[in-house]
């Protein structure tokens, strides 16, 4: 599955094993539609995401980046400390490509692909 978003906050990197790291980082979707009554409906979907393959990509994963994800998606659900249900989706990429935006990105080399400001301006961060 490919999915290409827009990085929440800074990635995090973390020690899962003595041999093993993983970097955490969230993404947010933005979609819009139009209801059967004209107005328009913006909906952001949210991604936790993991990638397992080099910790050195936190660098580029900064929050404002937009990226493309390849990878597969899962949906997880719990009970939180109130009692309530919680439901979300997580994302193990395999691969990034970064598409530009975030602060830290112009002295990084990663994959770049296409510069997309036309969805800049409709995300709500």
């Amino acid at each position: 599955m490919n999915i290409t978003g827009r990085v929440t906050a800074d990635a995090q990197v973390r020690n899962v094993s003595n041999s093993k790291t993983v970097v955490n980082f969230s993404i947010a979707i933005n979609d819009s539609y139009k209801n059967k009554a004209g107005e328009r409906i913006e909906q952001t979907t949210y991604f936790d995401c993991a990638y397992w393959l080099s910790p050195k990509v936190a660098q580029i994963l900064t929050k404002g980046t937009v990226v493309e994800l390849t990878g597969k998606v899962s949906a997880r659900a719990w009970t939180g400390s109130d009692g309530q249900p919680h439901a979300g989706l997580n994302f193990n990429t395999s691969q990034i490509k970064l598409h530009g935006g975030g602060k830290k990105a112009e002295g990084v080399q990663a994959p770049t692909g296409n510069n997309n400001d036309d969805t800049k301006d409709d995300l709500p961060f």
